[in-house]
């Protein structure tokens, strides 16, 4: 099968002796670790490469969807979005930074024996080219799966090209379908587990500052993390049938949490451009109506604009952390939900 992506693709995709990535002293750290990686899948259509790091500057050429990029360094420059002023050096020129996500190449031991409820794995590779396995015995290509999304295995077969294929039933979509099993890892239990679980959870709390796109998280009075973020595009034109996709203001709960979520209606196909996300990760629920979350994202890395349909959107790693630290007892008392205020 010639659709899939191989150690050969992706070493092209990389090159060799790329130089280290710098970083300017300046940088916040949080801004530093969303903006600066080695390696950056385009996550848009398409996006421009300038000659400067600025948009005045002439476009050079376009780089398109899942193109993996080498990293040389990444820059400031005042020529862009005033929010995020971050440009990437990568080959011939220079690319914004809000539309490539930082990604790595990653293979791992394959898991041969899974619990009846599944194991929680991550994907490790740029993107997973996924099939499904049709009665007539023929494979058909399905999702792409992207780095850092997460998703349930529930066993392994051979795949198209004869190698191990990991099992994925993700809850939405009524079948399944496979991926190569080296492009997953396993999450492991010490990864999610409950952390600073000595505080009260009654001084626990998550404030969201939409002017500043910004997550606050509190214990006490003290600002324990800080987080940019992607809130809600506000959508002034909201008519009785259609629904608001700006992030509602208020007082709420985290009232559920799920490790692995796909959004979207579950369209059987593999349109690239329609709105299907399995996989999303480290998913926090605090609007009960319409299903607002915390939660990880894979396609875009502009955060400090508002981009999602309602949700929060971070970077996985910053959403695992508050997905973690949240709390949701079992016997869901208001008490004890991590409150979360919406200004």
């Amino acid at each position: 099968m010639n659709e899939k992506i191989n150690r050969r693709d992706f070493l092209k995709f990389f090159g060799v002796g790329v130089a280290n990535l710098t970083l300017n002293s300046l940088f916040n750290q949080t801004e530093a670790k969303i903006r600066c990686n080695q390696y950056r899948r385009v996550t848009a259509e398409s996006i421009s490469v300038y000659q400067e790091p600025s948009d005045k500057s002439k476009i050079l050429f376009q780089r398109f969807r899942d193109e993996v990029l080498n990293v040389y360094k990444t820059v400031t420059s005042e020529d862009g979005p005033g929010y995020n002023p971050f440009w990437c050096r990568v080959w011939g020129g220079y690319v914004h930074s809000g539309f490539i996500q930082a990604v790595k190449y990653q293979l791992n031991p394959i898991k041969e024996i899974f619990p009846s409820k599944g194991m929680l794995m991550e994907v490790t590779v740029p993107f997973s080219q996924s099939f499904r396995h049709r009665q007539s015995g023929t494979w058909e290509k399905f999702y792409r799966l992207y780095y850092s999304s997460t998703h349930w295995v529930f066993g392994v077969k051979e795949g198209p090209d004869g190698n191990p294929w990991y099992e994925i039933n993700d809850g939405l979509v009524a079948l399944s379908y496979y991926v190569p099993a080296e492009h997953l890892r396993e999450v492991t239990f010490d990864e999610i587990s409950p952390i600073h679980s000595e505080v009260n959870p009654k001084d626990k709390r998550i404030e969201i500052s939409i002017a500043h796109q910004k997550v606050y998280v509190f214990e006490g009075n003290k600002v324990m993390k800080e987080y940019l973020i992607s809130s809600g595009i506000p959508y002034l034109n909201s008519g009785p049938d259609e629904t608001a996709t700006d992030t509602p203001r208020g007082k709420f709960h985290i009232h559920a949490k799920r490790p692995s979520v796909h959004m979207g209606d579950g369209t059987l196909q593999s349109d690239e451009e329609a709105y299907e996300l399995p996989g999303v990760p480290w998913v926090s629920y605090f609007e009960s109506s319409t299903g607002v979350a915390i939660h990880g994202t894979y396609w875009h890395n502009n955060f400090g604009m508002t981009m999602s349909h309602g949700c929060i959107n971070m970077l996985p790693e910053d959403a695992k952390w508050i997905y973690r630290w949240c709390t949701v007892p079992e016997d869901n008392a208001d008490y004890y939900r991590t409150p979360v205020i919406v200004y």
